[in-house]
């Protein structure tokens, strides 16, 4: 909607992962280094944690871009609370796997023939584990058995671990020792500083056409990163409803009032916007084998999807609100 007030080719602060948005902030950066390490090793499991919405699906996306797109293949298993047995069948059914009345020893047989294949074939298998820190200690234990799987003194299988903050308390759980042992590499993201956060958003603006406009004041950007604290997803979401704000109001610069304008109304709603779209938990969801850079899986773009509707329907309540309010100060005046 603003985009072609503001001459855009596209939204730039969309809520779904892109890594054509990636952000090589400091942090991502060394982040993105030890998960290219990890994966020459070619084994054991890469751990990323950091707080909701600091970028870590889009980081290991922007990774896998980068990867031969005929040599890999990664399934994503976004978790809830699941159990030991149930974790071995969300992982077969990851990657199109039977696993429906199937034992543990057939699940297990089956992942092990997929393996196997897959290595003759010259592949390598990638598993990423999303909020990781939602699973028990026996589900992490399964993960890491699956782990043994090798061919020869090569490692059949590599995991990806991603979780929001406690999942770091959840690896020095007593019964993780072997885990541990096997982590070849592990960061912590923390929230983009004030500079970052400003470059956060010319990089995304610019990738889109920006010209700026409109043009966005220092006092604006520092009220935008205390708004936000820096988190990625927060910053999409502020900026998206701040240009939303701005093509409503017929904005070419907008200035601190207007980010205090907004921040005012995102405090008003109820459940606050913050909350709602960067901190609820997605369901979990199956998802397929993918190659790598080449296609998402079809429970991924039903959640793009989602998104989508959820921003049309924002956009659209905004609008008759700011309508409704303008109707009201003009009845105001006229009598």
């Amino acid at each position: 909607m603003y985009e072609s007030f503001y001459k855009l080719s596209a939204k730039p602060f969309q809520l779904s992962p892109d890594p054509k948005f990636f952000f090589a902030s400091q942090g991502h950066k060394r982040a993105m280094s030890y998960l290219r390490y990890g994966l020459t090793q070619g084994e054991g499991f890469i751990v990323i944690t950091g707080g909701v919405g600091t970028g870590k699906t889009t980081l290991v996306r922007t990774l896998f871009n980068e990867l031969s797109k005929e040599n890999i293949i990664a399934a994503q298993l976004v978790t809830t609370h699941l159990q030991a047995d149930d974790t071995l069948k969300m992982v077969a059914a990851s990657f199109g796997l039977a696993h429906e009345g199937a034992s543990k020893a057939a699940i297990l047989k089956n992942l092990e023939i997929f393996l196997m294949a897959r290595a003759q074939e010259g592949k390598r298998v990638l598993l990423v584990v999303d909020e990781a820190q939602n699973l028990p200690v026996e589900s992490l234990e399964e993960l890491r058995m699956l782990s043994n799987f090798q061919a020869g003194s090569r490692s059949l299988l590599q995991s990806f671990l991603l979780g929001q903050n406690e999942f770091k308390e959840t690896i020095q759980s007593a019964g993780l020792e072997q885990l541990r042992q096997r982590i070849i590499a592990a960061y912590h993201l923390e929230p983009l500083s004030v500079e970052e956060t400003r470059g956060y958003i010319e990089h995304r603006l610019q990738l889109v056409g920006w010209e700026h406009s409109p043009a966005i004041s220092d006092a604006a950007h520092q009220a935008i990163f205390a708004a936000t604290g820096g988190v990625p997803r927060r910053i999409n979401t502020f900026c998206d409803r701040l240009l939303l704000f701005g093509y409503l109001e017929e904005l070419t610069a907008l200035d601190e009032g207007h980010v205090n304008e907004v921040a005012s109304e995102l405090k008003q709603e109820a459940p606050t916007a913050t909350q709602a779209m960067t901190e609820v938990e997605l369901p979990e969801l199956p998802t397929a084998p993918i190659h790598v850079g080449l296609a998402q899986s079809r429970e991924s773009e039903q959640v793009e999807d989602v998104e989508m509707r959820v921003g049309i329907l924002e956009e659209r309540i905004d609008i008759l609100e700011r309508a409704l309010r303008r109707f009201l100060e003009s009845g105001r005046h006229k009598t």
